[in-house]
């Protein structure tokens, strides 16, 4: 298999959702530079997201949201009718700078990954993962739907045996709705229970698996359903194609989620699945806390290319994270690990009730996976 690449953009640079909206902080571009203050990234395998035209983007999404999104960036206003119907500039969507042109370099760099994967291989795209996104509407900070994207490119190369596994803390309803009817994709999604959006508290149709967690669920409870639920689906549908969301909002210190994961818990899943078929493609998605997001994004990043993290962090990359503020509470006196470091202190406990209770429902799990390769 050929090396790992890698899809960015300079778009996220100095891109906000506002000062006070939880997307002011810059995730992409950090983690960008902390992979190349890190000394990991052959430059001939990094390549600059496209930006999605509407064409492209109109393989899902309703044209007339397309438009709405166009017209909010130009104008950078919204009416009342487009408020309401496409819910731009509500419900935490704000209209900004580049409210068309971002979601849709994301969406064109999943979709470049699908493409690239056509023949086998395996891409990171941490500008993907907007996993909120619906065909005629925006979501939980999510404009464009750019995993359900990537997944309709692999369909349309002929792929019939695809999985979404979603590790976000919160559910990958967009992705599990736009699937809902094809038994040709089976999403997978971890998350926090009783987390917005308040959804994938059970299995849906064929193939629309959820196994949503207790607040504190920590590093032995995903090591636990990795062995026990998800390798096992993986290892049933032997899928010709995996796409990971790697949200880093189920770490610890995230602010917008009650999960207790180390970085450690993401990068097993990686190591664990990204050989499991031909084709994978890594995408980012939620994280809130600019220094446990670009830290986890840049050590899977490293896990795809059999990188060690250093003990402690060359003076280039401690530089990157040092250069960062976050206008929380955690950004006031935040811990020198966070600095100096790139893999967490694990977080270990017992398998709670709760969690072994999902672990019993793999029967049911394999069962539906069954039922898609009928």
């Amino acid at each position: 298999m050929s090396p790992p690449l890698l899809i960015g953009s300079e778009i996220y640079r100095g891109s906000t959702y506002g000062p006070k909206h939880p997307l002011a902080i810059p995730r992409v571009s950090t983690t960008l530079d902390l992979i190349r203050s890190l000394g990991w990234l052959d430059e001939r395998r990094y390549l600059d997201s496209p930006r999605a035209t509407p064409e492209q983007l109109a393989r899902f999404h309703d044209p007339d949201y397309l438009a709405a999104l166009m017209r909010a960036e130009a104008t950078q206003s919204v009416s009342p009718e487009d408020r309401e119907r496409f819910r731009i500039g509500a419900d935490g969507n704000p209209v900004y700078r580049e409210v068309f042109r971002r979601p849709a370099t994301g969406a064109g760099g999943t979709m470049l990954a699908a493409r690239l994967t056509a023949r086998g291989g395996v891409v990171h795209v941490p500008g993907g993962g907007t996993h909120h996104g619906m065909r005629a509407r925006a979501s939980g900070f999510c404009y464009l739907n750019d995993a359900v994207l990537g997944l309709l490119a692999w369909l349309d190369q002929g792929l019939s045996r695809i999985l979404y596994l979603d590790i976000d803390a919160h559910h990958g309803d967009g992705v599990e709705i736009a699937f809902r009817d094809d038994s040709r994709v089976v999403t997978l999604s971890v998350h926090e229970k009783g987390r917005w959006p308040f959804t994938g508290l059970t299995h849906g149709r064929c193939g629309a698996l959820n196994l949503p967690v207790p607040p504190g669920f920590h590093d032995a409870e995903m090591r636990a359903l990795l062995h026990g639920a998800i390798l096992p689906v993986i290892e049933a549908l032997q899928p010709e194609a995996i796409m990971l969301q790697c949200g880093a909002d189920g770490v610890e210190e995230d602010p917008l989620a009650r999960l207790s994961l180390s970085n450690n818990a993401h990068a097993e899943v990686i190591a664990a699945v990204m050989h499991r078929a031909p084709r994978f493609v890594l995408l980012g998605g939620g994280g809130y806390n600019p220094w446990t997001v670009a830290r986890c994004w840049a050590r899977g990043w490293g896990v795809l290319n059999g990188r060690v993290p250093p003990e402690r962090l060359p003076p280039e990359a401690e530089a990157v994270l040092r250069g960062l503020s976050f206008h929380r509470a955690a950004g006031r006196n935040p811990p020198e690990h966070w600095f100096t470091t790139l893999a967490d202190a694990p977080r270990e406990g017992e398998v709670r009730p709760e969690v072994a209770a999902l672990l019993a429902g793999l029967p049911a799990m394999l069962e539906s996976v069954a039922e898609c390769a009928a």
